[in-house]
């Protein structure tokens, strides 16, 4: 029986790998009808420039406002204790389909080159109406790559009520042990509302998300001075009705149709100032000393002026109390480490990395096709300079996903996972290294 079944996930492996061949060939063909003038360097976003001045830092700085201890503990009172991340996984009712069971219009939205060596596809029926946002692993949470045992995949995702703020968000926990079959279920976002005795969903689109150690920090959006808000794992409570409410309703509680929900243990506040950076993407380096949250900012094909990237440092595990949170200094504010500028615009993703023996860092960015529908680019930037993954016969460097998705990097395995329109993948940071030198 065991031979039989690695047979069978052999010959799905390589009709997995067929599939992805043959998405990544069609589209690199398509690929070659971007006109040149497309697949110029005019969109080059030279080299980053620190950003140093005090003026150029306050506008990166957030200030913590923590959820008090006792208003989470009267919602676990009144709804019961918190599950763990494997209750939620052992309850998954929906299942990924392998990428060679995807249609061709949704396999379009991967990546040409370098091209995803695992994907799959979500349940068309679940995710209808929902707009797809950031992807984080527990290979950022865990230097090993597993929480409670297990390989955990998040996914999040708003819902699509038509307004640039979005309505209600969610995460997908995805159980990812076995790579042949990807089960999930999700929990709605709330923030406790009320001194605890009711919360309200989180309404934004969630373009970044980062899980480190129990902390699980996600962006907002625009239409909420709050830039990012932090959920504790530890913390999963159960809707007790599947109503589509949200909140304390007659007979219990409701998540929005769900069966969990995540009360948010704190938020930080943007400052009141015009030049005030929102973090648009967001993820996590393990190669500096303490671990820093990375951050880049949304700036439109047509703004006037350049993009910036920066880094928070976080609390190590050896914080009890604040563990996974980023630090604050005497006054309860979070000051950006390092900060840049940068060229490029309409970033969807990033990613810093450092190299192993070497002192630079290289800043990996994932842009959209100058707001226009489209696939999107690669960058590798540092302080000398940039250069993008490059397809087709006419070297386009229109290669990656679109729509572009955030970007998660788990040292463990050595993979970046990201997720575009209804795709989830996952390929070698060393192939992206290979496909930019």
């Amino acid at each position: 029986m065991k031979q039989r079944g690695r047979h069978r996930r052999r010959r799905r492996g390589r009709a997995l790998r067929a599939a992805l061949t043959g998405a990544a060939l069609a589209l690199t063909g398509a690929a070659t009808l971007i006109s040149a003038s497309q697949a110029t360097v005019a969109d080059d976003p030279g080299t980053l420039k620190p950003l140093t001045s005090a003026a150029d830092t306050d506008a990166l700085r957030l200030t913590e406002r923590r959820v008090p201890t006792d208003w989470l503990d009267r919602l676990s009172a009144a709804m019961g204790d918190p599950v763990g991340v494997d209750t939620v996984l052992d309850s998954a009712d929906r299942t990924l389909r392998d990428a060679a069971d995807c249609t061709a219009g949704e396999r379009e939205s991967l990546p040409v080159s370098p091209a995803a060596t695992r994907a799959y596809c979500w349940d068309e029926a679940d995710t209808d109406g929902w707009r797809p946002g950031a992807v984080t692993t527990s290979g950022e949470a865990e230097e090993d790559g597993r929480w409670a045992g297990h390989r955990v995949i998040l996914s999040a995702w708003s819902l699509d009520d038509g307004t640039p703020q979005g309505g209600l968000a969610r995460v997908s926990f995805v159980n990812a042990d076995d790579p042949a079959r990807l089960g999930y279920t999700s929990a709605l976002l709330a923030v406790p509302v009320d001194g605890g005795h009711d919360y309200r969903g989180l309404a934004s689109p969630v373009t970044g998300m980062v899980w480190y150690q129990d902390k699980l920090l996600v962006t907002a959006g625009a239409g909420d001075r709050d830039a990012l808000y932090v959920y504790d794992v530890q913390r999963i409570q159960r809707a007790t009705t599947a109503a589509d409410a949200v909140g304390r309703v007659p007979g219990g509680w409701a998540a929005g149709g769900h069966r969990y929900v995540l009360p948010a243990i704190a938020s930080y506040r943007l400052p009141d100032t015009d030049d005030a950076a929102r973090p648009g993407a967001i993820s996590l380096d393990r190669g500096t000393t303490p671990d820093s949250l990375v951050a880049s900012e949304h700036v439109d094909a047509d703004g006037d002026r350049p993009t910036r990237l920066w880094r928070y440092a976080l609390r190590p595990t050896t914080d009890a109390e604040r563990g996974g949170l980023p630090v604050t200094d005497p006054t309860g504010h979070v000051n950006a480490v390092e900060a840049y500028e940068t060229g490029a615009a309409e970033v969807g993703g990033v990613l810093s990395y450092h190299p192993p023996g070497t002192a630079r860092t290289d800043w990996y960015l994932g842009r959209a096709a100058g707001g226009q529908d489209g696939r999107g680019t690669l960058w590798r930037q540092d302080r000398k300079g940039a250069r993008a993954s490059e397809c087709g016969a006419d070297r386009s460097q229109q290669c990656w996903s679109g729509p572009v998705g955030s970007l998660s990097y788990s040292a463990r395995t050595g993979d970046v996972w990201s997720q575009s329109g209804r795709m989830l993948f996952a390929l070698p940071l060393s192939s992206i290294e290979d496909a930019l030198d």
